[in-house]
């Protein structure tokens, strides 16, 4: 089978679907690796990289998607609205893409990729188990996005991290708060620490407090009846209004106190709960700095622009949506390492088996066999009240 590498054209994407690094053991397990000229530019990866490992390059994308069994991107369709519905009209029945698709959010893309006859696969639905870690895209990419939140935080403030004793007096450190403790959040609780920060964290799951507290930063405690707050995949769960608005009111106390504030909060396939509202941002010292990661599904900040710098009351509010990107080398590379784990994990001699009776394979099909198969998918195309 002929596994396909097209070059990214989501504005601004930078990353690519396998590196050169893994070709030679896709050969190995028996795939021929075509890949688009200029695929890996943006990453560092020349197109002589790909050919050196054993790679064939092609220059015409129509030409690279008619000849493809299989078809690897980091944004499907689904996950790049605009240039990526022109690939659509590209697939064609039995063939297989990989990829991030964002399904939930516009379902309606997946309906189309399946009356193409293609199977798509989705790398954000990984079931999280532990078998899967190898796969775990969304993993990979916050832990990316975690690091960077703390650098553009330290980029923006008008003040160091760390507490230094100076000739000139003490200089003191800086006070960071990171809201949502999943990867981004504990990535980012641990960088915080590194250049010095005090750093405190909250999450609605009280079972993260232990994680909190190993990385060197306080649990903030809030007396709020969490109930099931957390699904079967580790996720954090939509939670009700009232809920919310108790836990703004008891959150202004600590954005108040802090320096930076970075919000990872995101709930998967709905809209991200504002956390953060524009009265807790006027309460911050001007020169502060909040970093929303949650940016891309509406912002835990209620000021949050998605990839805009907003001031407000001398407050910077960041709210980057592919900060990923940003670390295109290593998220390349951590990408092709998770979806290479996934193509093994469904393949023998080379060959794909989409039916395979495997409970990641199962997870991460949306669509086979000319129709859309994943509930959750199915949930969200259900007309309102069936």
């Amino acid at each position: 089978m002929i596994l396909a590498v097209p070059k990214e054209t989501f504005p601004g994407e930078r990353r690519v679907a396998l590196v050169p690094g893994v070709v030679p053991q896709l050969l190995k397990a028996g795939f021929e690796v075509v890949v688009q000229a200029g695929a890996g530019l943006g990453a560092g990866f020349a197109d002589a990289d790909y050919e050196a490992k054993g790679a064939r390059m092609e220059p015409d994308r129509a030409a690279l998607f008619a000849g493809a069994d299989v078809l690897l991107m980091v944004r499907t369709p689904g996950a790049n609205p605009g240039p990526g519905r022109d690939d659509i009209a590209l697939l064609r029945p039995g063939q297989v893409l990989v990829g991030l698709a964002d399904p939930t959010t516009d379902p309606a893309v997946a309906q189309a990729v399946a009356a193409t006859g293609a199977a798509l696969f989705a790398m954000e639905l990984i079931p999280r188990i532990s078998r899967a870690q190898s796969m775990d895209a969304l993993s990979s990419m916050a832990t990316l996005a975690g690091y960077k939140a703390v650098l553009l935080a330290a980029d923006h403030l008008p003040k160091m991290f760390p507490m230094l004793m100076t000739a000139a007096g003490t200089v003191a450190p800086a006070r960071v708060f990171v809201v949502g403790v999943g990867v981004a959040g504990l990535m980012a609780i641990a960088q915080a620490r590194r250049l010095g920060a005090v750093v405190e964290a909250y999450d609605v799951r009280p079972a993260v407090r232990e994680q909190v507290q190993s990385l060197g930063a306080k649990f903030v405690e809030m007396e709020l009846d969490a109930g099931e707050s957390e699904d079967k995949g580790g996720y954090a769960k939509a939670m009700g209004e009232e809920f919310y608005r108790r836990q703004r009111e008891l959150m202004a106390r600590v954005v108040a106190a802090s320096d930076v504030v970075i919000t990872t909060a995101a709930v998967p396939g709905r809209k991200a709960p504002v956390l953060v509202t524009a009265e807790m941002v006027r309460a911050m010292q001007p020169g502060s700095v909040v970093v929303d990661l949650a940016a891309a599904t509406g912002g835990n900040c209620e000021l949050t622009r998605p990839d805009q710098t907003v001031t407000d009351h001398g407050v910077t509010i960041l709210g980057p949506t592919n900060a990923a990107s940003d670390l295109a080398v290593d998220g390349s590379r951590m990408y092709a390492k998770n979806v290479t784990a996934l193509l093994l994990n469904m393949s023998a001699d080379g060959r794909v088996d989409i039916h395979k009776d495997d409970e990641i394979v199962a997870g991460t099909c949306v669509t086979r066999d000319g129709a859309v198969v994943h509930p959750l998918v199915l949930e969200r195309l259900a007309p309102a009240g069936a």
